[in-house]
């Protein structure tokens, strides 16, 4: 049976809840924080499974020696068994739901933009209690699950109505949500001296890959490991260093700094990734997204992909 969400005509005013909290602001404020915890339940085991299997594929297959300790050999197939043991289980639940989803798309000719999957990353990225739950996922990732989750809410939504004075009315009480500042994708290898500054930026001019570096020479611990990935940032972010926060004003996409001296004492190189411009956006270029997210608020909380999986004959061989 196809879900078919209610039809209803919103009669109440979108600044009177129960819990006083104004409609608007309560959803537009939750929503990107729903995002990024959908994804950061899915898409971050998923993207550090599929960078796993991008490491040694030239090598010796499942008999790779990836460590030993104490002498005993830990292989490659050893290690894949574990991975998919633990995480294989919520990786292929992700796979699935990505793939029903754009089955819905077709099944209810529901359509995602460029611009409308820009949009919830313009005020994702501003968001700036968020910028550390962005870095840990590329730009293709982000966008395909906003995607997704995108293609959700309006197949959800698709049947209820919202007068426009209420979108209106909305709009008009939280314009501040909707200019957004400009963002910069932003990563950074940090060492001890200029000295070793000077090294990095002459191993990245012959042709060393930024990330890989960020990951083998790296002294901040908490992007490392991310390689050097700080997430998006604004010149004004209150907790980033007034020399990064300078600097990556002066950088184009793609474009790494020269080596600057941090507040701290250490040294870093910088890599803008990607800018998103600060803009002002007009009542018309959100207007769906504001009747979406008050659509939302009369549907149950507990709405899921997987509602749908029936649906679309999901049959799994493994989610036991």
């Amino acid at each position: 049976m196809k879900y078919r969400s209610t039809s209803t005509q919103t009669q109440h005013r979108p600044t009177t809840m129960e819990n006083k909290t104004p409609i608007s602001k309560r959803r537009l404020k939750t929503k990107p924080t729903l995002i990024v915890m959908f994804i950061l339940l899915v898409g971050n085991i998923f993207w550090f499974i599929l960078w796993i299997l991008g490491i040694g594929t030239g090598g010796n297959g499942g008999d790779e020696i990836v460590a030993t300790v104490d002498g005993e050999e830990i292989t490659r197939q050893q290690w894949m068994a574990t991975m998919e043991s633990q995480y294989g289980k919520e990786t292929l639940h992700s796979m699935v739901n990505d793939a029903v989803m754009e089955r819905a798309a077709k099944e209810y000719d529901i359509t995602v933009t460029d611009g409308e999957i820009d949009l919830e990353i313009a005020l994702m990225s501003s968001t700036k209690d968020l910028d550390t739950s962005l870095k840990i996922f590329d730009e293709q990732q982000t966008r395909q699950k906003i995607r997704a989750q995108l293609i959700l809410e309006k197949v959800l939504t698709k049947d209820i109505v919202i007068e426009d004075s209420i979108i209106q009315e909305v709009y008009e009480e939280n314009r501040s949500l909707y200019n957004t500042p400009t963002t910069y994708r932003t990563s950074i290898i940090v060492v001890g001296s200029l000295d070793e500054a000077l090294q990095v930026q002459n191993e990245l001019k012959n042709g060393s890959d930024f990330s890989l570096l960020a990951r083998e020479r790296s002294i901040d611990t908490s992007s490392s490991s991310l390689g050097g990935n700080i997430g998006y940032i604004t010149a004004s972010q209150s907790n980033i260093d007034s020399s990064i926060q300078r600097e990556v004003q002066d950088l184009k996409a793609d474009e790494i700094s020269e080596p600057i001296a941090l507040s701290n004492g250490n040294y870093g190189l910088l890599l803008v990734s990607e800018i998103i411009e600060g803009k002002s956006f007009k009542f018309e270029e959100v207007k769906d997204h504001i009747k979406t997210e008050l659509a939302m608020e009369q549907l149950p909380t507990n709405v899921s992909t997987e509602m749908f999986w029936e649906e679309f004959n999901v049959t799994t061989y493994y989610l036991k």
